[in-house]
């Protein structure tokens, strides 16, 4: 169906919100708000063919098969919101963490729930035993310490490489996947400031990755559609354990010492756990998303 370009400028917002929260996907807000299918399309349509009419100035063609209207409006909205959303984000992780972390698990609860709703049915073991793997995936990456990863420029570039093939996933993160490869601050710090260089080299490793994986991605979704999104649901559920609100520092062994890692806690186990204020924040998450589905719905999708 049609889509006016309000209605697309405000799914990239929200696509734009989800990409900077560790633990949502920008995939899945695309997926539920019934854009996701002609987002891959237009991603894929850069073939050979595309950078032909690329090399040969035929910018008229480029622009029909790519979609282009609708990616360009698209891409604003997700960079109006992420250039918007960075700096509050920053303050807000570091004044009011456990709010805030609140709010990203109704975000992605809700997200998860309308994943499942939309396009998984749990009653075959084949379903099952993908969404199970995917939720022991989730629980696993959220339990492993940040990895060492390269620094600087080359960092920035893999970084993006990788994120950005976590950001067209439904229910996968690409900041979470920043978080445990370590370059989430220094990505938030970047776009807080707007560092053009390291932004620059960001997007270049995005736009690699996105190239590479996105083919991939709408074959696996073509064949085994069903599979893939109940595994990606999966993940999507246990990545709860990622954003739990309430966290403690916990000694782990690591090689021939031992680390010190934040890891879920109940509530009772924090000083000032601000029980109220974070169900508010979880209900507000909770509200947000549904609000964009049941817009998209109303709006024709």
């Amino acid at each position: 169906m049609s889509q006016s370009s309000g209605s697309v400028f405000i799914r990239g917002m929200a696509m734009g919100a989800a990409d900077i929260v560790p633990g949502v996907s920008g995939g899945t807000i695309a997926l539920i708000t019934g854009i996701y299918e002609r987002l891959l399309n237009a991603i894929v349509a850069f073939d050979k063919h595309g950078l032909t009419l690329l090399l040969t100035g035929r910018w008229a063609a480029l622009w029909h098969r790519l979609d282009g209207g609708f990616i360009a409006v698209l891409l604003l909205g997700i960079l109006t919101a992420i250039f918007s959303l960075a700096s509050g984000i920053h303050w807000l992780l570091t004044h009011f963490p456990q709010p805030l972390w609140s709010f990203f698990t109704g975000l992605i609860l809700i997200s998860a729930v309308l994943l499942l709703r939309e396009e998984v049915t749990l009653n075959r073991l084949g379903t099952l035993i993908g969404f199970t793997l995917g939720c022991c995936v989730a629980v696993g990456a959220a339990f492993m310490p940040p990895v060492p990863f390269l620094t600087g420029l080359p960092g920035l570039f893999c970084a993006g490489a990788i994120a950005i093939c976590a950001m067209i996933l439904p229910g996968v993160s690409g900041s979470f996947m920043l978080v445990l490869m370590g370059m989430y601050e220094p990505v938030l710090t970047a776009i807080k400031s707007i560092a053009f260089t390291e932004l620059l080299v960001f997007g270049l490793g995005c736009a690699t990755g996105l190239a590479l994986f996105a083919r991939l991605l709408k074959n696996v979704l073509t064949h085994y559609r069903v599979l893939a999104m109940a595994f990606l649901s999966g993940v999507l559920m246990g990545s709860l354990v990622a954003v739990w609100p309430w966290r403690a520092e916990v000694p782990v062994s690591a090689g021939d010492g031992i680390v010190t890692l934040l890891r879920p806690v109940l509530p009772t186990a924090i000083n000032e756990p601000q029980t109220a204020l974070c169900l508010l924040s979880f209900a507000a998450g909770l509200a947000l998303v549904w609000g964009v589905q049941a817009l998209a719905a109303r709006r024709g999708a």
